[in-house]
């Protein structure tokens, strides 16, 4: 009976620590993955949550209860609310939080580990600024490549789903810890096939910017080095413009047809 006794109370430890283990790593991964999308509704629900009862937060994030906190959370979502839905203010709300989303994904995510020693603290941060960096990044770049439809319903679509996947992340990661770290484990799969074909629209996107405006295009990159043509300089000889257009198409700047054209204005203009 003793035995039976010992043997239970040892996986009931087991458990619990596990429980525990899931439970933490759901709140650092929830809240500095959701901290790089929407920063101040994950503040807003925290601290409303720890404040209310809903969420038992670690000590080291109680200071997110306080009614300050709260109401400056509540102010700065209300304001980005409407910021986030305006085709360009997005993009430039995005570029000027790239400073304040990830130091505070990292400084949430070291206090979601609770009271452990400096090195832990330290690693779960890095983690968490890594995390809130990768969200942030494909919110910024996606919202970018979104500001190119003329029309506003897309901004509007996207900036209510962010809200929402935003949410119902946190009650997954906070209800469901298990359920969210498969999700984040997706999330992170997905996004690491989606960044370098979003970097390559990005970049072709603001060559044909660079193009519009007239600016020369830098060989070596595939990108706009932001110096104007002038208009008395030589186009240089036949070779130097082929191998220009050639790293241009294979740096993704041109398609294909494109640089087919580009190519037979150089060769007729040679001939003439």
């Amino acid at each position: 009976m003793v035995y039976h006794a010992v043997i239970g109370n040892f996986i009931e430890w087991h458990m619990e620590n596990y429980e525990a283990l899931l439970t933490t790593l759901a709140l650092l991964m929830g809240v500095s993955w959701a901290s790089g999308i929407n920063l101040y509704a994950v503040l807003l629900v925290l601290g409303w949550g720890g404040s209310t009862g809903h969420i038992d937060l670690p000590t080291e994030l109680s200071v997110l209860e306080d009614p300050l906190v709260i109401a400056a959370a509540g102010i700065m979502y209300f304001v980005e609310f409407f910021a986030d839905k305006i085709p360009g203010i997005d993009s430039v709300w995005d570029a000027i939080h790239t400073f304040i989303r990830i130091p505070a994904g990292a400084m949430l995510a070291a206090g979601a580990v609770g009271d452990v020693t400096p090195a832990l603290e330290i690693a779960a941060g890095i983690l968490g600024g890594g995390i809130a960096a990768t969200s942030h990044a494909t919110k910024a770049s996606t919202r970018l490549l979104i500001n190119t439809s003329p029309e506003p319903v897309s901004n509007w679509s996207a900036s209510l789903s962010e809200d929402l996947l935003v949410l119902g992340g946190l009650w997954t990661a906070l209800n469901y810890p298990l359920a969210f770290l498969a999700f984040f484990i997706v999330f992170m799969a997905l996004i690491i096939w989606m960044l370098p074909k979003l970097w390559r629209l990005i970049k072709l996107f603001f060559a044909k910017i660079g193009q519009f405006f007239g600016f020369k295009l830098k060989p070596d990159s595939g990108v706009p080095d932001l110096i104007k043509t002038d208009a008395k300089e030589t186009d240089g000889s036949r070779l130097t413009e082929l191998e220009r257009l050639q790293r241009l198409r294979d740096n993704g700047v041109l398609t294909e047809t494109e640089f087919i054209a580009q190519k037979n204005k150089i060769l007729d203009k040679n001939l003439d």
